[in-house]
């Protein structure tokens, strides 16, 4: 279940996607996320449908490592369905016992089951086929204009490229601290719910001891590195756009213009 989880990972391949400007891979990830609410009808989740396919199969990444990261959120998945079941009041369809099933709750499950698939989807492609130091560089020039208004662009960046980075870095020792303890005799799935919880505190100790440990180094490396935030830095290879990357725009511009159509229309 651990490995399972694609989030901050980056899978090397040569395509398209891999080579835009991760400004571009940003902003399309915003519009996509933004037009998933957008959606109320069929038509425009078929347009969605059709978005994110074509974006899995220009990035290269195999379907089977996109998708295994829905494992790891397959109970709030589940969950988030069978509550839009149970709860939704519309036409009836099934009654049992104390418990309605209607017509407009099947509809608003299905919606939202597919809302957070493809918003995982989407997310991981963006993860997938850029490198955290990539994104770092992109959220820090897309939202420079913040500059004037004090906000400490640069120092946003860097957190969330270190979150990034040390996700898959947290997700390993997670894994050997598990096979560790399970050698050792513990038991992690037998017993109710809490004494479930119990069981993970020699987990968690353990996997808190060795974050703060790795903060401590990678402060000490900073620090014996002069590094002093973002000011007066320069970049190795600075962004600068490309044909392709206006080419993606025009892409996102079409895509956004015809999920405002479809949701006013539909």
């Amino acid at each position: 279940m651990i490995r399972d989880i694609t989030l901050g990972q980056f899978y090397p391949a040569d395509s398209v996607l891999h080579r835009l400007d991760p400004r571009v891979k940003l902003t399309g990830t915003l519009v996509y996320v933004i037009s998933l609410f957008l959606f109320q009808s069929y038509i425009g989740y078929l347009v969605a449908t059709a978005f994110l396919v074509s974006m899995i199969v220009l990035s290269r990444v195999p379907v089977s490592f996109m998708f295994k990261g829905l494992k790891a959120v397959f109970i709030l998945i589940l969950v988030t369905g069978l509550l839009n079941v149970f709860l939704t009041p519309g036409r009836e369809l099934v009654t049992f016992w104390k418990i309605t099933i209607t017509i407009e709750g099947l509809r608003m499950a299905g919606f939202m089951v597919l809302r957070i698939v493809y918003l995982i989807v989407g997310s991981s492609i963006m993860t997938l086929t850029t490198t955290p130091s990539s994104l770092t560089d992109g959220l820090e020039k897309g939202l420079g204009w913040l500059k004037f208004l004090k906000v400490p662009v640069h120092e946003i960046a860097m957190m969330m490229s270190i979150a990034l980075t040390f996700i898959p870095v947290l997700l390993e020792e997670t894994d050997r601290i598990i096979k560790a303890q399970q050698a050792r005799g513990a038991d992690f799935e037998s017993g109710n719910l809490i004494r479930r919880i119990k069981a993970l505190v020699p987990i968690l100790v353990p996997l808190f001891v060795s974050a703060f440990r790795r903060a401590n180094d990678l402060a000490i490396a900073m620090e014996s590195r002069c590094y002093r935030g973002g000011e007066g830095r320069t970049k190795l290879y600075p962004l600068r756009y490309q044909g392709r990357d206006v080419a993606a725009y025009i892409v996102l511009a079409v895509y956004l213009a015809g999920t405002i159509c479809v949701g006013i229309l539909f």
